[in-house]
């Protein structure tokens, strides 16, 4: 029989199919494998045993309380830039956002040095009698510094999808913009919100290497772990490890079951 151009084409885009479903494949396994031999590395009695230590205890409460502590400021000083980058035309509004963005590319050793160099003793820390370093106010100005571009730039994205005919319309029924602002805009982009607040969260809890450089006392959770393993290797590590990937997975459940996804479109 004759092979026709057409069955030849077909079997070709087959071929491509298969192999790049395979590589897909081989990524997500890649994703997969480590959790779960951090999982089942060591039995749950030992997992809890550890997890209940004064100093993982003592880190977790660090972790929590400055992670909500920094989260809450970058959305008081976020959400007014994400609403100005997503509904202003300026000269200028590339060069802001691409400064909102820097610190999502910077090594975070580097974004700490730069904080430390900044509100360290030799900079504001010689004028002032506050601790910028080794103190929990030290902690949330790293997480700040590098889980705030997250919750700018989702927020943007939650209030560019937010239709102007409805903003339109209020305004030409008399309200104010704060009040179209207040009563249409924000609660359309309420979604977008919740899921730029969890991601910045759970880059905040996880955050190490500004962290360190900030404060290493009093220790976060990412900190003990690296801690943990100088001293006794990764068996000590795993479980407090176990906690921050659980918190990971807490956020992407809360952003696919209360908010907007931000790579779902």
């Amino acid at each position: 029989m004759f092979r026709t151009e057409s069955t030849t084409e077909t079997e070709r885009q087959t071929g491509w199919f298969v192999v790049g479903a395979s590589l897909g494949v081989l990524l997500l396994l890649y994703y997969l494998v480590p959790l779960g031999a951090l999982v089942f590395a060591q039995s749950p009695e030992s997992v809890a045993a550890q997890l209940g230590s004064a100093r993982v205890l003592s880190a977790a409460r660090n972790s929590l309380v400055t992670a909500t502590a920094s989260t809450a400021l970058s959305a008081t000083f976020g959400l007014p830039l994400a609403y100005w980058l997503a509904r202003t035309d300026v000269r200028g509004k590339n060069a802001v956002l691409t400064l909102v963005l820097l610190p999502l590319v910077l090594p975070p050793i580097v974004s700490g040095m730069l904080l430390l160099e900044v509100v360290g003793p030799n900079g504001l820390g010689a004028f002032t009698s506050l601790s910028f370093t080794r103190s929990l106010l030290g902690i949330v100005l790293a997480q700040t510094f590098v889980a705030s571009p997250f919750f700018v730039v989702t927020t943007k994205a939650a209030f560019e999808s937010v239709d102007r005919h409805y903003e339109h319309a209020s305004r030409s029924l008399g309200k104010s913009r704060k009040t179209t602002f207040r009563r249409i805009t924000l609660p359309l982009a309420i979604p977008g919100i919740v899921a730029g607040l969890t991601l910045t969260f759970a880059r905040a809890i996880g955050e190490f290497g500004a962290t360190l450089m900030m404060a290493y006392y009093p220790r976060t959770l990412p900190v003990q772990i690296w801690r943990s393993f100088l001293n006794d290797g990764l068996n000590a590590a795993f479980p407090v490890a176990i906690v921050l990937v659980a918190l990971a997975l807490g956020a992407l459940l809360v952003i696919n079951a209360f908010g907007r996804n931000p790579w779902r479109h």
